[in-house]
């Protein structure tokens, strides 16, 4: 049986679409999830901090809020989504400004939340981090499943999510000898109102024949936050409908 029971576990980027079923389903299953969100006002008691995951010193705040309330931080979750406003530009006509500062915001925003969420867990000898990424962190994208869209993937997310994963392996092995496990859950498309030329492609393609739900990929952030996955670190898990099978 999967339970949280009583563990404080930090989600950041928790107002986001797949943050929302995460915090849901932690405290479903009995854990004390403390929705953290760049769009929220913080008040610990309601378990919701405003936590901004490109700056340090907001990352820092919010750890040593939920220090004094819990005295300690069980499991970890990065889910925010940040990136400019020129997001979806493709390649031949993104900026090299914009590029790193999408890598800035996202990439090292997950790695100074994952450094600053294990230290606070190394007193303990125990924890659980995980980080999402993407199938596009371990395949090309198919370009094919946009056509008659605007739509692309950013080159940048390609980039972020590959470093994302492997970043994971390097932290599972690092921190493994202190008890703290780090893994990665990579999602396949998620719907969420996608044009119908989109999702005609896409559900062509994948072997299950539709796009993922935030409800089918909360049920492992819940496993490999609990005990149940005592033994599970420098993973990553995907979750994408058979898409990196073919």
């Amino acid at each position: 049986m999967i339970d949280l029971k009583d563990k404080i576990i930090v989600v950041v980027g928790g107002k986001g679409m797949l943050g929302k079923e995460f915090v849901k389903q932690i405290r479903a299953n009995g854990g004390i999830a403390i929705d953290a969100d760049i769009n929220l006002k913080s008040d610990i008691e309601a378990h919701e901090l405003e936590c901004n995951i490109t700056d340090e010193a907001s990352i820092s705040n919010l750890i040593a809020v939920v220090l004094k309330k819990f005295g300690r931080i069980d499991g970890w979750v990065n889910t925010a989504y940040p990136r400019t406003d020129d997001w979806g530009t493709k390649i031949d006509t993104i900026s090299f400004d914009s590029w790193k500062k999408n890598v800035d915001m996202h990439m090292n925003g997950y790695f100074i939340a994952s450094k600053l969420a294990i230290d606070a867990m190394l007193p303990a000898k125990s924890g659980s981090l995980i980080n999402i990424s993407s199938i596009y962190g371990v395949v090309g994208p198919d370009f094919t499943v946009y056509e008659g869209t605007e739509m692309t993937m950013p080159a940048a997310y390609s980039a972020i999510k590959g470093g994302l994963t492997n970043l994971g392996q390097y932290l599972a092995s690092y921190y493994g000898k202190s008890g703290i496990r780090v893994n990665t859950i990579s999602p396949g498309g998620i719907f969420d109102n996608q044009p119908a030329s989109f999702l005609e492609n896409y559900n062509k393609k994948v072997p299950l024949k539709r796009m993922g739900t935030p409800q089918d990929i909360a049920p492992a952030v819940v496993y490999l936050l609990s005990d149940a996955s005592s033994y599970v670190t420098g993973h990553n898990l995907i979750i994408d409908g058979g898409w990196t099978a073919i």
